[in-house]
């Protein structure tokens, strides 16, 4: 098993601070009317926020190359899913 460097305090405090100012942006975000954006933008955020959770916290970067391409699989189906929910969801919108 190959080693890794361990995480810092200061790497924590650090993704922990990104972590609060994507919250804030959310919330920012929730005031402003983007008319069928919103949910697009919220998605966007969220995203990131998991994203950060996955690579720091569950330590997914030091995870062998396997295990990458299944998460990366994942996510690249789960975009699909995410893009064919928005295209539906926003004809339905702009159909109107």
């Amino acid at each position: 098993m190959s080693e890794h460097a361990q995480p810092t305090v200061k790497s924590f405090f650090g993704i922990w601070l990104a972590l609060l100012v994507l919250t804030a942006i959310t919330t920012a975000a929730s005031f402003l009317e983007l008319g069928p954006f919103n949910a697009i933008v919220a998605l966007f955020i969220a995203t990131c926020k998991a994203s950060l959770v996955v690579l720091f916290f569950m330590e997914a970067r030091h995870l062998p190359k396997i295990t990458k391409v299944v998460i990366i699989t994942a996510l690249f189906f789960l975009g699909i899913l995410l893009t064919l929910t928005m295209t539906d969801f926003m004809t339905r919108l702009l159909g109107r």
